[in-house]
């Protein structure tokens, strides 16, 4: 049983590291250059962290290839890696508490989110692709008699990763997993605003297994650390997760130095449609909610836009404002609040100004749309409903990443695909309807590379997590991701 008390007293007692871990040690910024890590809950400074430049870029990347060339990792036997794996899967569990503490006290979340769904999410990943490594076979073409062809994987060498803020152990995992499964050694630069989850990472791996120099984590300011690692000459891939922005940043980065493959995750703004032959409203109207409020709304698949057949749309809505006064943020130590602060002011600040503009586009506010109070911080926002919400308005188009949902209406199924796919982002979509012929022919016509059925954003190890458009490409999750991290060889055989 973990209470407010319970919380606040480990709070009390949490230490952070702050410095890099590069080749198994921890090393300051050789310009002794700080950023702050506050709590958005109250504002108060949790620690000054090393801000890694070229330099610290620079010998986390050499280190992390002499690891790949010279050390044991690349060339271990797969069951080898595989309990490596599996154990750093086990002192995860094992440190439950304070890795969900850290990304909590870091970013604002409620911390039995973390506990609950983050680190145990996050340890299942791990163990996952440790169980995953040793069953994946390599394949040997069709030749003739007299040859013989294998096409194998290979590891790519070192792995660039740069994760977001929002979910800093799970997104970390989801990259740093599959990149360690397949032999690779990987340079992990966590977001400036909660980079404490990935260092303590760093160090349960040592204790795991992993050999120094196969996972650094660097933490820095993504235009000094972002771009030396998007620039470095000796990074075989960069993989990220975060806006459209910066994802193009990072293919710029690519073409002006080695052509390194880039891999992104980026931004949405999800549909979720909702059909008048659904039986179950209020189940479609508690998952709404859930799909825009969840972790603030901080999500890049949240589904930010409702759409609702009009002979439905009044009732679904009075039943959704119900469910997000279900919502309102509170204390994230507090077990009770099911939502908490925003990242930080400057996040806070941009959500309140989308909010603004949409009243300002016309839009009708049907509740929240303020900042809340708690311990000396207002970056709580109340969960926040707009109806009447233009097609081609700011709120409709551009994603909000917070606490706001934008409904609208329409009239009939093509309508509504219409409005669905009249995005620039392609990520994630949702749809609900109790005529599986329609269920069909809309989920193959929404632009998404996750359709969900009577559900929203369903997510699981197994399956592929991804998009298109400007969310970007590549899979992260399930055996795809180890295209990501890998590359093909054909070996020719010519027999005698």
């Amino acid at each position: 049983m973990h209470t407010k008390s319970d919380w606040q007293q480990r709070a009390a007692r949490q230490s952070f590291i702050t410095t890099a871990l590069i080749d198994g040690r921890p090393l300051a910024a050789q310009s002794g250059v700080t950023f702050d890590a506050i709590n958005p809950a109250n504002r108060q400074l949790l620690a000054q962290v090393a801000a890694c430049g070229d330099t610290e870029i620079d010998q986390a990347v050499r280190s992390a290839r002499r690891a790949f060339e010279q050390g044991p990792w690349a060339r271990m036997a797969p069951a080898a890696r595989k309990g490596v794996l599996l154990r750093l899967a086990e002192l995860m569990m094992a440190h439950r508490e304070e890795l969900a503490l850290l990304d909590s006290l870091n970013m604002g979340k409620p911390v039995m989110d973390a506990y609950t769904i983050d680190v145990p999410g996050a340890a299942n990943v791990f163990a996952w692709y440790g169980e995953a490594l040793d069953k994946v076979y390599d394949q040997v073409a069709p030749t003739a008699g007299n040859a013989l062809a294998t096409v194998t994987r290979e590891a790519l060498g070192v792995v660039g990763a740069v994760v977001p803020w929002n979910f800093p152990l799970d997104m970390a995992a989801w990259k740093v997993a599959p990149a360690l499964a397949a032999g690779n050694s990987v340079v992990l630069k966590p977001a400036e605003q909660s980079p404490f989850s990935a260092l303590r990472l760093a160090q349960l791996a040592l204790e795991a297994g992993v050999p120094e120099g196969v996972l650094n984590v660097v933490p820095g300011l993504g235009e000094s650390a972002g771009r030396a690692l998007g620039m470095h000459p000796d990074v075989d891939c960069l993989v990220f997760t975060g806006s459209t922005q910066v994802g193009k940043y990072f293919m710029q980065y690519s073409a002006q130095s080695n052509l390194k493959q880039v891999w992104l995750e980026c931004g949405g703004k999800s549909p979720n449609l909702v059909f008048d032959d659904c039986q179950d409203l209020d189940l479609a109207a508690e998952k709404a909610a859930f799909g825009i409020f969840f972790n603030q709304g901080e999500v890049c698949s949240a589904n930010s836009r409702l759409y609702v057949q009009r002979s439905v749309h009044d009732e679904f809505v009075e039943r959704l404002l119900a469910k997000a006064r279900q919502w309102l943020p509170g204390d994230p130590l507090d077990p009770a609040s099911r939502a908490g602060a925003i990242v930080d002011d400057a996040q806070s600040a941009r959500v309140m100004a989308a909010i603004e503009q949409a009243q300002g586009d016309g839009a009708r506010l049907l509740c929240g749309g303020q900042r809340l109070t708690f311990n000396g911080s207002n970056n709580f926002i109340a969960p926040t409903v707009f109806a009447d919400v233009r097609p081609d308005s700011a709120l409709a188009r551009e994603e909000v990443f917070g606490p706001v949902l934008a409904i609208t209406a329409f009239d009939d199924e093509a309508q509504a695909v219409r409005l669905a796919n009249d995005s620039v982002y392609g990520l994630a979509a949702s749809l609900w309807s109790d005529d599986l012929n329609r269920a069909h022919r809309v989920a193959r016509q929404l632009k998404a590379g996750t359709v969900s059925v009577n559900t929203v954003d369903a997510l699981d190890v197994a399956v592929p997590f991804g998009g298109g458009r400007q969310s970007g490409f590549g899979r992260d999750l399930s055996l795809h991701a180890f295209d990501k991290y890998t590359q093909l060889k054909t070996t020719w055989f010519q027999l005698r």
